[in-house]
Parts: structure tokens; C-alpha cells; sequence
């Protein structure tokens, strides 16, 4: 897999939520990382942390908190009908049971520039921009995407789930949090794919962008 140009890489990455029983080698999940870990970082701050579990007990007990954290919040929900559509979308959130790796993304804390010059200088508006930029989780996108695509050079599957963190707090009181301030983000499975599903659908490209000169655009 490795003799892919980058391009083909990036075509061929796509969300993997069904894996093989194969346990991918310890040096290549040493070489996502690796990848991962060369992202771009503000201030080079590299606020990321990865908790990789490759036993199976303890991710089958991650997908249980996000389970029974999942139900407390649809009893909550207010109505049966929101109610049930929360567990038909919570579902999604815990196919991660049966993939033979999953990494824990973590943030640390991470100061924005200038922020709080901003709101001194009465520039509300200015200082709420600046945080909501969120360069300090754009630092760690960014590593996790280095990351996502490693792995599909080397053939494995992964995908990028938010989905479980409405049970963040009660996945880091199981495995523990890597430093004081780090916040658990994200997850992904890692394995090898066991399905065969397309890559998902794309709007095109020319609907995505901007070119100014506008002149620029028209020449393609």
C-alpha cells in the first residue's frame, strides 16, 4: 500500500465502520501516530494526546458507557418521539465495539492569541471571533486527519466519531486523562476493513471554492 502517490491516498480514505478480527501491527499503529504527530500545531504547541486500547474488554466497556449514557439521555429527552429518535441516531455511536484498536483523541489547553487584548480594548465582538477560530482543536483536526490518512496508506480503516463524546467525562474517568486540561474530542476505530463501501458521496468541488481573480476560477 505504501507506493501510493498521496493523491490516491486521499481518494481512497473513507469512513470504515466494520472491520476484520485482524489485529493491525504494532508497527503501524506506531506509524499512524508517527503521522499524526507531524501535523501542523499553532504556536507548535502540538496539544494533541492519543490513548491507543487494543484490548478488546476494555473498548467492549467504552461502547457500554457511551450505551448507558446514550439511554439516560433519551429518558431525558423530553418526548417519545425525540426519545426515539435519539436512540436510532445514538446507535452509530458504538460500532466501535468490535474493531480490534481504538484511539482516544485528546486536546490540551491551547491560549489564543490576543484574545484577552481584545476584550480588554472593549472589542467584544473581535475577542469572541478569536475563540471561536478554535486554533487550539484546528491544531489537533489537523493531526488527526495526518493520522486518518496514514492509516489508509497502510490499508487499514478508520473513521472520525464526535458522536461519543456526550459520554466524554465517563471515558475519562475509565482510562484516565493524559495531563491536567486535556479534554477527550474525538475517537476512531483502526482495523482492517471488512466491507466493501464506497467512499461518501462528495459535493463537487467547483461548489466548495472561491477563486478571486474570479478569471482564475473560469480557466478550468
Amino acid at each position: 500500500m505504501e507506493d501510493m502517490s498521496f493523491w490516491d491516498v486521499v481518494m481512497k480514505r473513507r469512513s470504515v465502520r466494520v472491520f476484520t478480527d485482524k489485529m493491525p501491527s504494532e508497527k503501524d499503529i506506531r506509524r499512524v501516530i508517527d503521522a499524526a504527530c507531524r501535523a501542523p500545531s499553532g504556536k507548535n504547541k502540538q496539544n494533541w494526546h492519543f490513548t491507543v486500547i487494543s484490548d478488546s474488554e476494555m473498548i467492549g466497556h467504552i461502547a457500554d458507557l457511551v450505551t448507558a449514557k446514550n439511554g439516560q439521555i433519551a429518558e431525558s429527552a423530553g418526548s417519545p418521539d425525540a426519545a426515539e429518535r435519539f436512540r436510532g441516531f445514538s446507535r452509530y455511536s458504538v460500532f466501535f465495539r468490535h474493531a480490534p484498536v481504538l484511539i482516544l483523541v485528546f486536546a490540551g489547553p491551547y491560549n489564543v492569541t490576543g484574545a484577552a487584548e481584545l476584550k480588554a480594548a472593549g472589542l467584544e465582538d473581535e475577542s469572541r471571533r478569536a475563540l471561536e477560530t478554535a486554533p487550539g482543536i484546528q491544531s489537533v483536526a489537523a493531526a488527526m486527519e495526518n493520522l486518518l490518512l496514514a492509516a489508509a496508506a497502510l490499508g487499514l480503516g478508520t473513521c472520525w466519531m464526535t458522536s461519543a463524546n456526550y459520554a466524554a467525562a465517563e471515558i475519562v474517568s475509565y482510562v484516565g486523562r493524559p495531563a491536567e486540561g486535556f479534554e477527550l474530542i474525538a475517537m476512531t476505530p483502526l482495523g482492517y476493513p471488512a466491507d466493501g463501501t464506497a467512499p461518501g458521496q462528495r459535493d463537487a468541488p467547483k461548489a466548495k471554492v472561491t477563486f478571486l481573480p474570479r478569471e482564475m476560477g473560469q480557466s478550468r
